[in-house]
């Protein structure tokens, strides 16, 4: 481990030890409540902001793209909690479009069942950054407490792939465990497509893309995506500073990923200029209050709900952007997880009904 590694393994220690501050510190540390479009953050979500701050941590789009994958994928893990209990986990490759395509396999331990629902997972990270290190621990938690199998992909990264790179990587692992479920041990009608922010994004377009394949995903699993780049939404605007992600972060990541303009106006990239969302699987959709995504995600599902699509969205309103990889650090995060998982599963219970 380099030096300057296990420097930040101590820094991130200290942190979760300042995080886990009874909350009567807390509240007298963090200072006044920060409310915005009618929304409080969570008081360890703002203590955690301030902590980050006072660590001269710089944001990621003044990083460069080689040191903000190495931060993102050492960042994670510190606040992400301990490991869930699985099963297996499997990392194998499997033919992709742009050559070997690496994939993670979690089954959960115990379980009888002969062909398991899965959750084909999409990592956060603006196309840019984002690793199946840096999810391995959201990962193990959603296998753990689902019950579900999770498929995790290791998609093509922006600037040296850009766009379609990553999408065409995400359709051709959904056709892979669909093709493959019965050797699998996975069930080919219960394949749910999820992933948060970045992963949100190519979840939905991969449900739009599959629309009339042999088979198609039993579910969307969306949690803070990107529904449209080119967006100015009233919450990119309130929540564009100070809150983690912010607007200057999905200018660089957009540059990134993009080669031109005009792909802003592409479905595949802004899932919701489709013109037409009828037909797609049921969606569950997630957001966070403080989030400048969190406009364009409710968006998102209006419009399907309007399209005739079965769509549940629920905002958790304290929280900021990322905080599936917060479960260790904020309890409210960690409540999150186990309240979106329920209703992933209460979905799943649902199907065929």
């Amino acid at each position: 481990m380099k030096l300057k590694e296990f420097a930040r393994q101590l820094q991130g220690t200290a942190a979760n030890l300042a995080l886990r501050m009874p909350i009567s510190w807390v509240n007298i540390l963090a200072g006044a409540p920060i409310t915005v479009d009618g929304r409080t953050l969570d008081t360890r979500a703002q203590w955690f902001l301030q902590l980050l701050a006072r660590s001269g941590q710089q944001p990621m789009h003044m990083l460069g793209v080689a040191q903000a994958r190495i931060e993102f994928d050492l960042f994670q893990p510190l606040l992400s909690g301990r490991p869930a209990p699985v099963g297996e986990i499997v990392d194998r490759t499997i033919a992709g479009p742009g050559g070997r395509l690496r994939v993670r396999i979690y089954r959960p331990a115990g379980s009888v069942a002969r062909l398991l629902p899965t959750i084909l997972y999409l990592h956060g990270g603006g196309w840019a950054i984002g690793s199946l290190e840096a999810y391995d621990l959201p990962c193990r938690f959603f296998c753990a407490r689902s019950g579900c199998a999770v498929v995790a992909v290791d998609y093509r990264l922006a600037p040296e792939h850009r766009f379609p790179a990553a999408l065409d990587d995400c359709l051709a692992a959904f056709r892979w465990v669909a093709t493959e479920s019965e050797a699998l041990g996975i069930d080919p009608d219960r394949i749910v497509v999820a992933g948060d922010s970045a992963g949100g994004t190519l979840a939905a377009v991969v449900s739009q893309q599959a629309r009339g394949e042999p088979r198609t995903p039993c579910l969307q699993w969306l949690i803070y995506p990107a529904t449209d780049l080119g967006a100015e939404t009233p919450s990119r605007a309130s929540c564009g500073e100070g809150f983690l992600l912010t607007r200057a972060d999905m200018e660089w990541f957009r540059s990134l990923y993009l080669d031109d303009p005009d792909q802003l106006a592409d479905p595949r990239v802004s899932p919701l200029r489709a013109p037409d969302l009828a037909g797609l699987p049921p969606a569950l959709i997630f957001t966070a209050g403080l989030d400048p995504l969190r406009d364009e995600g409710q968006a998102y599902a209006e419009r399907l709900s309007a399209a005739g699509v079965k769509t549940v969205h629920r905002e958790f309103d304290s929280l900021i952007h990322g905080f599936v990889g917060m479960r260790g650090a904020l309890q409210a995060a960690a409540r999150a997880m186990d309240d979106m998982v329920t209703g992933l599963r209460h979905e799943l219970a649902r199907l065929g009904r």
